[in-house]
């Protein structure tokens, strides 16, 4: 019935198709059109003008909105979320983590001295902090102590901010100081009490002269403390918590030893040789007088990440840059053209606006 309703020319361009296939799949025609329509679609995928116009559609925004558009998707985030839950990627991860190369590199990297000084500052990062904001509250003592003490005595006040350290944070420093001086001056005496006992002493009592010895032998381990850190580094571990240094980095040996004694002095005097310090414009005592030394604020500043300090530069205009490089300044075309010892004339001044002409314009000299 479907043969009767289909025209008779379809049917005859039916039976023609069929028998032309027949006789070509006979014949081998039909390979020979295949491998010359394949070699015509290479031909023409290999040709500049397919490689010109693939390149155009890459770099159109085609590609783009098509990546944007699969990044988006749902069923994009689905796959690759499904992906990282997988086992697949923990076992690259484990072959990965396994490997020599990452050993070798997990061992460049802890061996780096930015990691090392990063590992450092952090270990005292907590002390230095607490110093830094120790240091701040003991400036500001400094100035509102000298303030009341300069009132009660009738002292004009401070005309202008100072960089030395005041009395409080000196005080502070020294305090710190004495705290080290005595702990080390205690471990020391246990140890020779102990050497003392155990050679054959009773251990009760004090032996005569050993208060004396004692007395004595505590002057020198605060001289050698106070005296060496002064001439080494130029501040001690007390004055370096409150932030303070001397003005020399390092002290000779002969102004440490008269800091010393100006610094015993006004001990002795129950203090009169640090009214300096309050009452004096450079805020210096005895000690540093005698010494002619000043004791100023150090600024210091947290030590910052290695990679912090590295700046993009600013990008200069190709033709800006050109043209600077090429034209030499008026300063310079006036020294090469004036004579060596001759007095400088009109061209070292800025060029007027009225003439243009040349490269140096009319700050040029006159040949």
């Amino acid at each position: 019935m479907a043969e009767e309703s289909t025209p008779l020319a379809a049917r005859l361009l039916g039976a023609g198709a069929r028998g032309a296939g027949a006789v070509g799949r006979a014949t081998g025609i039909d390979k020979a059109v295949e491998m010359a329509a394949e070699e015509a679609i290479v031909s023409a995928v290999e040709s500049e003008a397919v490689e010109r116009a693939i390149a155009r559609v890459l770099q159109g925004p085609v590609v783009e909105e098509a990546v944007q558009g699969a990044l988006d998707s749902d069923a994009v985030k689905k796959a690759i979320l499904e992906t990282l839950d997988s086992e697949l990627v923990d076992e690259v991860w484990r072959r990965l983590l396994a490997g020599q190369q990452v050993q070798q590199l997990v061992e460049r990297i802890a061996a780096a001295p930015e990691v090392r000084q990063a590992i450092a500052s952090q270990s005292v990062g907590l002390l230095g902090d607490i110093g830094r904001q120790i240091a701040k509250l003991a400036r500001e003592l400094d100035n509102a102590v000298e303030r009341v003490l300069r009132k009660i005595f009738f002292r004009r006040r401070r005309p202008l901010p100072t960089n030395r350290a005041g009395l409080v944070t000196r005080g502070a420093a020294f305090v710190i100081d004495a705290v080290i001086i005595n702990l080390f001056f205690t471990v020391i005496a246990g140890a020779v009490t102990l050497l003392v006992t155990f050679f054959g002493g009773s251990g009760e009592g004090v032996p005569r002269g050993a208060i004396a010895v004692g007395s004595f032998a505590w002057l020198v381990v605060v001289a050698v403390y106070l005296g060496g850190f002064w001439s080494l580094a130029g501040q001690t571990p007390g004055m370096r918590f409150l932030g303070i240094r001397l003005s020399d980095r390092r002290l000779p040996p002969g102004r440490a030893f008269r800091r010393l004694i100006g610094l015993g002095l006004s001990f002795i005097t129950f203090g009169i040789g640090f009214l300096g310090i309050v009452f004096g414009e450079s805020r210096r005592g005895w000690d540093d007088r005698m010494a002619g030394t000043e004791v100023v604020y150090d600024e210091r500043q947290p030590a910052p990440a290695p990679w912090s300090t590295l700046s993009v530069p600013d990008p200069t205009p190709p033709l800006q840059e050109g043209v600077a490089a090429s034209m030499p300044s008026a300063e310079s075309a006036a020294a090469a053209a004036s004579p060596a010892g001759a007095a400088p004339t009109a061209a070292s001044e800025p060029p007027k606006p009225e003439p243009q002409s040349g490269s140096a314009g009319s700050a040029a000299p006159a040949a």
